[in-house]
């Protein structure tokens, strides 16, 4: 067996275990509201004032948490989605060669060359979500976290259209 062939095996454990342990949070975190969700209605039925109105304020977190499980999750998976498409087109930010520092971070100069490059492939080509997600990923790789997070969101979004 190759190094390469090595590398992908590596990779697909590695995804693998990603996945697993997502899975495994999202299942805590449903459990978790499930019970937080029956701690809520006993206190409705209570019916004493202070109880209910403890209650209904503790029903409403599951809702909050379901409804912000449910957005990271479609998040991801249309990151993902992008990333499969970017690699099957060629297109992936190889930053493999960039100098990092003793913590693994890409030294700061060498993710600002990076970004300007890829900025200014966004400003000749604008509306290709390609140019967009690798803008987010420069964006990430400089370690402004906000700006890649918009900068993505807007790929998802031009790729939605395409």
């Amino acid at each position: 067996m190759n190094n390469d062939s090595r590398g992908i095996n590596e990779d697909a454990r590695r995804t693998l275990r990603i996945q697993l342990l997502i899975a495994f949070m999202c299942a805590a975190m449903l459990a978790y509201f499930v019970m937080l969700g029956r701690i809520a209605v006993a206190m409705i039925g209570s019916g004493q004032a202070a109880a209910v109105g403890l209650g209904l304020a503790l029903l409403i977190m599951p809702g909050i948490g379901l409804w912000a499980m449910i957005a990271t999750l479609r998040a991801g998976l249309a990151h993902q989605k992008l990333a499969r498409l970017i690699a099957d087109d060629g297109m992936e930010l190889d930053a493999s060669g960039l100098p990092r520092r003793p913590s693994g971070r890409i030294e700061r100069a060498a993710a600002d060359a990076l970004f300007t490059t890829v900025r200014a492939e966004l400003e000749d080509d604008p509306d290709n979500w390609r140019r967009w997600y690798r803008l987010a990923r420069a964006y990430d790789y400089a370690g402004d976290r906000r700006r890649a997070r918009g900068a993505m969101k807007a790929a998802v979004e031009l790729q939605g259209r395409s």
